[in-house]
């Protein structure tokens, strides 16, 4: 049964919102945490972040006028109820599903969205550009950044914050501080004080006392200055934030929708410096199953409302490539003490959970902090230490100058497992990881495994463990392997070899990394219209297995290569090897299977892989179109 909700019926856009009063506020927020909840039920995504900002959302689509006033989210795991209330409601259960919703704050998708985010600390950044491009044009709309507390691990927005007092003197930013407990416990007194700071008779007093102390001489006012700041700290917290330039306002609970709506509102009228509203909320709120969750539900598959019972994924014999890397990792360190694992604040998602467990004093969560986390393992590796930095791809490319800079021109031996390399399905593009080979293969000295499976990975962090002179990195998908034997301990691969996997004669298909399965598959389509595949696995894209591509140039009259990566990458390298050996002189054909140059939306990776032409079908494509035959005549060719 979908939930009843009388009042968010009749709200079709924010501004239905602005003529209620504070009960109708308190009522349509629960109307609106009871839609999300079903929503999200049925298609699972983010779940505990919205709930955490259910009156916080109404309350600012309340006192701003957005559009106009630009609202900007940080990551966007929170933006479900935000979704709804701005006219999405209609399409909320398509969210992450193929051209459905974005479970992430999309510029295309709605005027609502003013700034697209899903990695984490861009907020207030952007919201300073937006500030500042408002200033430029003689406007006066407001400009709002939400920020969680766990983005502001990231150094990205402390930067801003710097630059923000230099910049504008109207920008709010909220801080939903939800998990990390930097202020005081919250109750009614500090609501009480927080509207009273932000409050314009308070605010009236103090430029009246600042005016006054301008009488006296300078020590004097520096002194009174810092009087009235730490005693406004002292009853709120916030010094820190004075420090930065900003006017700072909390900490308010931020499920009571009296004090939010009244702070706001004071923040709003602040035009003089911009101002940090401290919101506390709760991950979670307002559902049983999501509070009671270690988690908080962050992330969720569809589920029973009533119970909040998961739906179970179907059942499978093969492991995940996440716990591979993992278990394999904790079988080396049991090997090797100078083995250590770092994390920039995705411990589960990394595996590094498991590895945590096992060895809690060789584990480093260091936060939302890629650039710091690359420089750290860096660090470890020039005092005699075998970092193994586990970092998603696409938060990699955070951290590019880092690796660039402080491990590969020093040539230290860090060990990069980028996980969730490829396409990601329901993340979309703002979460895979296209790039990677490229830029990783692009630097003097890396070595660079693109596994083909579950046993070659475990082959792979053998090998990076063995690399002691120089940095590596290996990629592998999100997802459940192919089912392949994993050996007890893995050996270390010989560097720059591959390996061919099946003997053919007409075409040859060079795939680096999973879409191995898949190339083998097309091979089997390709014998049944006649043409005989070789198809071999690259294993490493630096450095290339140089001995192997030219045999298989001139072996065959066609070369197909096949990565799970953007232009520029694996198959770069193959067509600059041919080119620098003249095996491109004598007519070889070659086709390089890339995804496509544009950024795919989200939808399940088999779709996403299709789309690319990157499956089993689309290989075939590359080959016939290669060697010049379609369909109908290639039943005659000869293998």
């Amino acid at each position: 049964m979908p939930p009843i909700t009388p009042l968010l019926d009749t709200v079709s856009s924010p501004a239905d919102t602005r003529g209620l009063s504070i009960p109708e506020l308190r009522q349509l927020a629960d109307e609106l945490r009871a839609e999300t909840i079903d929503a999200v039920s049925q298609t699972g995504g983010h779940l505990g972040a919205g709930l955490g900002v259910v009156e916080l959302t109404v309350a600012l689509h309340h006192v701003y006028e957005t559009p106009s006033d630009i609202l900007i989210w940080d990551v966007g795991h929170q933006a479900y109820p935000h979704k709804i209330l701005t006219g999405r409601r209609d399409r909320i259960r398509t969210l992450r599903q193929g051209d459905g919703l974005s479970g992430f704050t999309k510029r295309s998708e709605s005027e609502y969205d003013p700034f697209g985010a899903a990695h984490a600390a861009t907020s207030i950044s952007a919201a300073l550009g937006f500030a500042a491009a408002r200033d430029q044009k003689g406007q006066d709309n407001k400009v709002v950044a939400v920020i969680g507390d766990g983005s502001m691990s990231a150094g990205m927005a402390y930067e801003a914050m710097n630059n923000a007092c230099e910049t504008t003197r109207q920008l709010t930013v909220i801080l939903n501080d939800n998990d990390m407990s930097i202020a005081p416990p919250v109750g009614g007194m500090s609501a009480y004080m927080a509207r009273l700071v932000s409050g314009g008779g308070y605010r009236s007093i103090r430029n009246l006392g600042k005016a006054v102390s301008k009488a006296f001489p300078k020590p004097i006012q520096e002194a009174a200055r810092k009087a009235e700041e730490y005693a406004r700290g002292m009853v709120t917290g916030g010094t820190f934030f004075e420090e930065l330039g900003f006017y700072y306002v909390g900490p308010i609970d931020g499920h009571d929708m009296d004090a939010l709506v009244h702070v706001l509102q004071n923040a709003r009228n602040i035009t003089d410096k911009p101002v940090l509203v401290h919101v506390v909320t709760q991950k979670g709120k307002g559902y049983a199953p999501a509070e009671n969750a270690a988690d908080k539900h962050h992330a969720v598959v569809k589920f029973d409302v009533v119970t909040g019972q998961q739906a179970k994924p179907a059942q499978t014999h093969a492991p995940s490539y996440t716990k591979v890397f993992a278990q394999e990792l904790i079988k080396q360190a049991e090997r090797d003490p100078k083995i250590v694992a770092i994390t920039a604040a995705m411990p589960s998602g990394t595996g590094l959970d498991l590895f945590g467990e096992r060895f809690p004093e060789r584990t480093f969560d260091v936060g939302i902090a890629e650039q710091h986390a690359v420089t750290f393992a860096a660090g470890l590796a020039a005092d005699g230490m075998k970092p193994f930095a586990a970092i998603y791809s696409t938060f990699l490319q955070r951290g590019y100058d880092q690796v660039v800079h402080d491990v590969a021109i020093q040539r230290l031996p860090v060990r990069f497992a980028m996980d969730r390399a490829g396409l990601v399905g329901a993340d979309g593009a703002t979460h895979a990881g296209s790039f990677d080979i490229g830029f990783m293969g692009a630097l003097p000295g890396m070595v660079l495994m693109g596994p083909a499976d579950e046993a070659e990975l475990a082959h792979a962090v053998a090998t990076a463990v063995a690399i002691d002179d120089r940095p590596s990195a290996f990629r592998y998908p999100r997802g459940e392997g192919t089912g392949a034997v994993i050996p007890a301990l893995a050996e270390p691969l010989e560097i720059g070899k591959g390996r061919i996997v099946r003997e053919g004669t007409a075409v040859a298909i060079l795939s680096f990394g999973t879409r191995l399965a898949e190339s083998l598959k097309a091979a089997d389509m390709l014998a049944a219209r006649g043409l005989s595949a070789t198809v071999a696995d690259a294993r490493f894209a630096k450095p290339l297995d140089v001995d192997l591509v030219l045999r298989l140039a001139r072996e065959h009259e066609a070369l197909i290569t096949v990565e799970e990566g953007a232009t520029g990458g694996f198959g770069s390298f193959v067509l600059q090897a041919l080119a620098e050996h003249g095996a491109l002189d004598r007519g070889l054909k070659v086709r390089t299977l890339v995804l496509p140059d544009i950024f795919q939306d989200h939808d399940t990776p088999a779709a996403m892989y299709a789309q690319a032409g990157l499956d089993a079908e689309g290989i075939v494509r590359g080959a016939l179109s290669a060697l010049g035959v379609d369909n109908a005549s290639a039943k005659g060719r000869r293998a």
